[in-house]
Parts: structure tokens; C-alpha cells; sequence
């Protein structure tokens, strides 16, 4: 019997039975981490927009430096209440070498008192602002960014910040638990219990 999220009404699917594709693409992963996790165990239901949604986030790794991609992550999953995504960027800043301060820094959400670069407290205003507003009056923040990240950065952070919007939603919807702990949660981050 499949597990089943939010109150019984979507079930959690096992790698087995996953779309053949699918499992092909999350067998490393899964390997490597021990687990599959619930998003993928329910956007499963949908292996096409899954396939997509997984090559939409490869593409925005791609298209900014892993300090803003985490930043934007972060911001985002901070705002919207999602402790699942939170918690994995929280180890990969860690295991990339932005380092617990910084993690604290960016989930002040408060970018004009943070020690953060100027792209990356640039970064943050407009996604606070494009949250709060869903984009309505984030134009004086988009300009900002803009003009420090150029047309293609800042489409960049857009584009990251809705996939991780569109991530938040599933998972806050389905109640699904985060599958590892807050880097806050432990005296001292460490590489074994970080997701890789």
C-alpha cells in the first residue's frame, strides 16, 4: 500500500513506481542520498511536468553563480514557510563554502542589515518585494537588480524564484516533512548528515 500525504488524499509513491524515465534520472540521487523525497514521491503522479520541473532547476543552477541560486532558494523557502526546501539549501550553502553566517544572514530577510555582497542584498530586495507583492510593485526593486545583475541575471533570479515558489506550493499543500534537519537544529554542521 502507498503511503499517502495530506490527510490521505495524494499518495506518496516508491521509486518502483515511478515512471521508467524518471526512475532512470533519480536512481543516482537516490543512492546517493538514501531516500527519495516526498516532492518527487508525489510530483511523481505527474512524470512529464516532473522531468520538466527537474530540468527548469538544472537550467537556473546553470544560469546563476551558486551563491544567488542559494540565496533565492533560501529567500524564498524562508518566506514561504517551506522547511523542506530550507533545509537541504541550508547544508548545500554549508557544503559549498558560504558557511552557517551567511545561511543566518540570508534568513533574516533583511537584506539592508545583512552582511550579504551587493548582488546578492540586491537579489534579495527584489524576491522579498515580488513575494509580498506577487510582483505587483516589485518594479523599483527589479531595477536595482537590473542594473547590478544586467537583463539576464536578473531574468535568472525570476525564473529561480518562481520554481522554487512552484516547489512550496506542492509541498506546503501536502504537508510533506522536511528530510533532514535545520543546520541550526545541530551544534555543528556536519558533512555526514548533509544531503549531497
Amino acid at each position: 500500500m502507498t503511503d499517502r500525504v495530506a490527510g490521505g488524499t495524494i499518495g506518496l509513491l516508491p521509486l518502483e513506481e515511478l515512471d521508467d524515465e524518471l526512475r532512470t534520472r533519480l536512481a543516482a540521487r537516490v543512492e546517493r542520498l538514501g531516500y527519495l523525497g516526498g516532492f518527487f514521491r508525489v510530483a511523481g503522479h505527474q512524470p512529464a511536468m516532473l522531468a520538466a520541473f527537474i530540468d527548469f532547476t538544472e537550467a537556473g543552477k546553470n544560469a546563476l553563480s551558486p551563491d544567488l541560486v542559494e540565496l533565492v532558494a533560501l529567500t524564498c523557502a524562508a518566506v514561504l514557510g517551506n522547511d523542506y526546501e530550507r533545509h537541504q539549501h541550508e547544508w548545500l550553502a554549508v557544503r559549498t563554502g558560504l558557511g552557517g553566517d551567511w545561511v543566518a544572514a540570508v534568513e533574516s530577510l533583511d537584506p539592508d542589515s545583512a552582511e550579504l555582497p551587493t548582488q546578492q542584498r540586491v537579489a534579495q530586495r527584489y524576491v522579498l518585494d515580488a513575494l509580498r507583492s506577487h510582483g505587483h510593485d516589485a518594479g523599483p526593486a527589479l531595477q536595482a537588480m537590473v542594473s547590478e545583475l544586467g537583463e539576464e541575471g536578473a531574468v535568472g533570479v525570476m525564473l529561480v524564484c518562481g520554481r522554487y515558489l512552484a516547489h512550496a506550493l506542492l509541498v506546503n499543500s501536502c504537508a510533506i516533512e522536511p528530510p533532514v534537519r535545520s543546520i541550526f537544529d545541530e551544534e555543528r554542521p556536519s558533512e555526514r548528515s548533509a544531503p549531497t
